[in-house]
């Protein structure tokens, strides 16, 4: 029996994820942790938010523990921590999209290690095709890959649980390979809750109507389907069977309803001044993210909060603004911003603080101008910085506090923190001739 796609090109679309992609990276400029048991820390060095294959093997359970708790474990395991560097993991990221698109007819970036692409050609020539995306990937960034290949993203998606799993594929899986009764048999084997946008609450909700498997899920009814869940339930249902339901503009990349930016500090902020000094760097790095997705925003809510432990002083001030323009200009937001100091109560512990960019609108062309507004103000100041700091790495400029040379004591801690040597000129890898 003839596999489904296997003589015909078609347009496909394939799913190109990196393999344990933190741990990747540290890797990249740190060759001896190849074929090490690695994981990466949270915010403040706290839990564990990536581990490479080496790690889980050692435990399968590792992620999301407390370091505090596998300290120990860790060290007499030979397990190698490294706090998150965010600046690396982005840098290289954009550099893996970029070498992506090389081979695709389009290209949609889902998250900072995915990517969904467009691809044309038979079953033959795309598993060809997978292969040396992943060696050229890898050996020109460093970075692995697995390419997973279907009629649709969430068949795509579904195909990457075999690149995953099934090793004699060698990290390509393309539907198009198995017959229909041999990828019914797949689905019929394969928990529903392990489908793309199925988690364990949803997946609770459709094991009450005896859905258990992606074949039971293939198999219902769309339209009533539609009804019980949603839109959404009813386009996985279709795409399943293979038509595109999920169109370029639900993963576009840009913020749809709001932009958020927040962070635990690495010690209690108990001062105004302190917290004058969180404001504008916080709001300096949100409204980056927002010219980056080519948005304004209408309203900026800013918040601080104590942690829950703090029995007794529980207190999470917040300030809301609504902007008179859309705007996306970090003096603007961070003027508004200011308005959260009146609430801070000086000797309170604060434990986290946040900006959140809301009612958010594309940025089309010009914007209109406030009739009486201030001369001058948004010259492309954002734009600047953004060029700057692109260039020569974060922090290197600034408005206000959010210019300080050394950063501040409450920024995270990040105490095993590897060199950003893709972003800042003082921390660039240093090869050795032997």
């Amino acid at each position: 029996m003839k596999a489904s796609g296997e003589m015909t090109a078609q347009q496909m679309v394939a799913l190109v994820d990196c393999e344990n992609f933190y741990a990747s990276c540290e890797r990249i400029f740190y060759p001896a942790l190849l074929n090490k048991p690695v994981v990466v820390l949270s915010n403040n060095d706290g839990c564990v938010v990536a581990a490479s294959s080496e790690a889980k093997t050692l435990d399968p359970q590792i992620m999301g523990k407390p370091w505090f708790q596998i300290e120990q474990w860790s060290h007499r395991n030979g397990v190698i921590a490294r706090s998150s560097n965010y600046e690396l993991y982005g840098s290289i990221s954009a550099r893996v999209m970029s070498m992506i698109a090389r081979f695709s007819i389009w290209q949609e970036v889902y998250s900072i290690d995915e990517s969904f692409i467009g691809l044309r050609g038979n079953t033959e020539e795309l598993i060809a095709l997978g292969h040396k995306m992943r060696r050229e990937i890898y050996q020109g960034i460093g970075v692995p890959v697995r390419v997973s290949i279907g009629t649709t993203k969430t068949l795509a998606k579904f195909a990457s649980i075999g690149a995953k799993k099934a090793t004699h594929l060698d990290g390509v899986c393309h539907l198009g390979a198995f017959t229909p009764a041999h990828l019914a048999e797949i689905m019929r084997a394969t928990p529903v809750t392990e489908l793309w946008g199925v988690g364990r609450r949803l997946g609770k909700r459709l094991a009450a109507l005896n859905i258990n498997t992606v074949w039971d899920l293939r198999q219902s009814d769309p339209i009533t389907m539609r009804k019980r869940f949603s839109v959404i339930m009813q386009r996985t249902i279709l795409e399943l069977r293979g038509t595109p339901c999920i169109s370029q503009d639900v993963f576009s990349g840009s913020y749809k309803g709001q932009l958020m930016y927040s962070r635990s500090f690495s010690y209690k902020i108990t001062t105004v001044r302190e917290m004058q000094q969180v404001l504008p760097i916080y709001v300096q790095r949100a409204s980056k993210r927002l010219r980056a997705a080519k948005q304004l925003a209408s309203q900026i809510t800013v918040w601080a909060a104590t942690s829950w432990a703090d029995t007794g002083s529980a207190h999470a001030p917040s300030f809301t603004v609504n902007l008179p323009i859309p705007s996306d200009d970090p003096i603007v937001l961070g003027r508004a911003a200011q308005g959260l100091i009146e609430h801070i109560k000086p000797g309170m512990r604060y434990a986290r603080a946040g900006v959140v960019l809301s009612s958010l609108s594309p940025k089309r062309g010009q914007t209109a101008m406030p009739l009486f507004g201030p001369e001058g103000e948004d010259q492309g100041i954002g734009r600047t910085i953004d060029a700057i700091t692109s260039k020569y790495g974060e922090g290197v400029v600034g408005i206000g506090r959010g210019g300080m040379k050394q950063p501040a004591q409450w920024e995270m801690k990040r105490a095993m923190l590897s060199k950003r040597a893709t972003t800042h000129w003082s921390e660039l890898a240093i090869a050795k001739a032997e």
